[in-house]
């Protein structure tokens, strides 16, 4: 260090010394020029400017003496070792120069074995708000590192050209009333994460309130009001996050099930009013899920719930069942969830359901700078059955008769103006002979577990239904939706209310669904209605 030193004081000792050498240079130069200057005046300028020869002489002697010197100088500095010249620039730096190099070399050693490079986030590789059932924000509105807070406003008002005199629809998840402005979801809530800990609380006032667990009918069994006691929450769940693979999350609660592709939040979905495989199908899971994620592409979800779509169990037995969901490229999305097991029957111990339900989306038409920027269309099949207490999956049989579930629904929708429009076509159809999935038109306040005998679910009632929908949103913010939605839906028995309306002339009578004498609810093949709707998400 010593030498070092040394040979930096000597480079900037000869560095002033040059310095100076330079400046009397200059200053020794310009009386030469004055002098010049004179000779070349006319013969009328003043004498006073000739010089001594001997003086300008000697000035020449000493510029020849400084220019010798100055080269050698110059030498000195390009012969001296290369690695010193970083040292003197880097003089300001508080770390000693020559020992920056070795402390880098050690951190970056040290840093090797232990920082690995960070796993690929899951599914983040491409934007995937042109989903069907996915939410189109690219942005919360607002966030935090302990709190990701959400807000959804769902108000709609329904024309039906039934016109039911008391103003009720039936056979619908999504939709309630007519020619009303109505609240049917307003939900408060968000996503808390810290420290590797999550929870989320999604709350449901307004209609959902109370049309969701009018369809649950595991209440029924027991004490404590589980419909009440849920009634106000869509999702609500705590869980535990692990740094293994590309993430594995463990989460216990009431989770949403995506069953049937659309969400149970109208903001996300392509149009307002799904076909039936969506519609009568679960919204939600009470139970366990544990989200493993092998790849950046791949999410596989195991599921330990009470039963289908219920706060509790139906018998004496829970179910299981799980998604599956991959998407090898941005354009391309398959997702499959499966149940089994559930003695899902409300007091028939011994009748055992199972279903599938499988979509694929594909986008297949992405131009941003064009005016139509997007386009994309989704499928989705299912297939399920019962089997035990009275009904068979494989047909009419000594074991009773068949009671299964098939269908499909497709949609296709398109992009306009930077996604500020969209228009949707779509629709689907089903068969579910024995009715256990069907929807029950609320007569006489009927519920799921009360059941009507003006629509009965016996095994071996036959069922068969199709639908067809036109949508057209507005969509000038990320986090509103304008909607207009033209249905129309028909099946094969009398089901959607009709111009007399399902509820009786005083009111609901009696027990609810039970008989009322004198009253027949009108019901009828087919309805179609226009539903409009503001839909908000924060």
């Amino acid at each position: 260090m010593n030498s070092e030193n040394n040979v930096r004081k000597s480079a900037v000792r000869n560095g002033k010394r040059a310095a100076f050498i330079v400046a009397a240079a200059v200053a020794l130069t310009l009386p030469l020029h004055g002098q010049q200057a004179a000779n070349d005046t006319p013969s009328g300028a003043s004498a006073s400017t000739n010089t001594n020869p001997q003086t300008q002489q000697e000035i020449v002697q000493e510029l020849a003496a400084m220019k010798k010197r100055i080269a050698e100088l110059e030498e000195k500095l390009k012969n001296q070792p290369t690695q010193e010249q970083p040292a003197m620039a880097s003089a300001a730096v508080p770390v000693p120069p020559a020992a920056a190099p070795a402390e880098a070399a050690l951190s970056t050693s040290n840093a090797s074995p232990e920082s690995k490079p960070a796993k690929a986030e899951p599914f983040a590789f491409a934007d995937w708000t042109w989903l069907n059932g996915n939410a189109r924000t690219k942005t919360p509105a607002f966030d935090s590192k302990f709190f990701t807070p959400e807000i959804r406003a769902d108000i709609d008002y329904v024309y039906d050209l039934n016109h039911p005199k008391d103003d009720t629809i039936g056979g619908s998840s999504e939709v309630f009333r007519s020619n009303e402005v109505h609240v049917t979801q307003l939900g408060v809530g968000g996503d808390f994460h810290y420290d590797n800990v999550r929870a989320r609380l999604m709350t449901q006032f307004g209609l959902y309130s109370v049309t969701t667990p009018r369809n649950d009918a595991s209440p029924a069994r027991g004490q404590w009001d589980l419909a009440n006691a849920y009634r106000y929450l869509s999702e609500a769940y705590g869980g535990y996050h692990f740094n293994a693979l590309h993430g594995i999350n463990v989460d216990a609660g009431i989770f949403m099930s995506y069953v049937g592709l659309f969400s149970y939040y109208n903001f996300d979905n392509w149009a307002y009013q799904p076909s039936y495989v969506s519609s009568n199908t679960p919204w939600f899971f009470t139970g366990v899920r544990v989200q493993i994620f092998p790849t950046e592409h791949l999410k596989i979800e195991p599921w330990f719930v009470n039963g289908w779509q219920s706060y509790g169990r139906f018998n004496n037995r829970p179910g299981v069942g799980g998604q599956i969901a991959w998407r090898p490229t941005g354009w391309f999305s398959f997702v499959g969830n499966q149940y089994a097991l559930g003695e899902d029957a409300l007091n028939t111990p011994g009748r055992v359901r199972y279903h599938t339900d499988d979509s694929i989306q594909i986008k297949y038409y992405d131009r941003p700078g064009k005016m139509l920027d997007k386009a994309a269309f989704s499928l989705t099949g299912d297939l399920g059955c019962e089997h035990g207490g009275g009904v068979s999956c494989y047909g009419n049989s000594a074991k009773g008769p068949k009671q299964d579930f098939l269908g499909y629904m497709i949609y296709n929708r398109l992009w306009f103006d930077k996604d500020r429009y969209g228009f949707t076509l779509g629709g689907g159809k089903i068969n579910n002979p024995g009715r256990y999935l069907v929807l029950l038109p609320p007569i006489n306040g009927a519920n799921a577990a009360s059941g009507t005998p003006y629509f009965t679910e016996n095994p071996g009632d036959p069922y068969k239904a199709w639908d067809a929908s036109a949508t057209f949103d507005y969509m000038p913010s990320q986090y509103i939706t304008f909607r207009w939605e033209f249905d129309h839906r028909a099946a094969n028995a009398p089901y959607f209310s009709g111009k007399g309306g399902i509820t009786p002339p005083g009111g609901n009578t009696g027990a609810p669904g039970s008989l009322v004498t004198g009253f027949t609810p009108d019901l009828v093949k087919d309805e179609n209605r226009l539903d409009l709707s503001i839909l908000v998400k924060f």
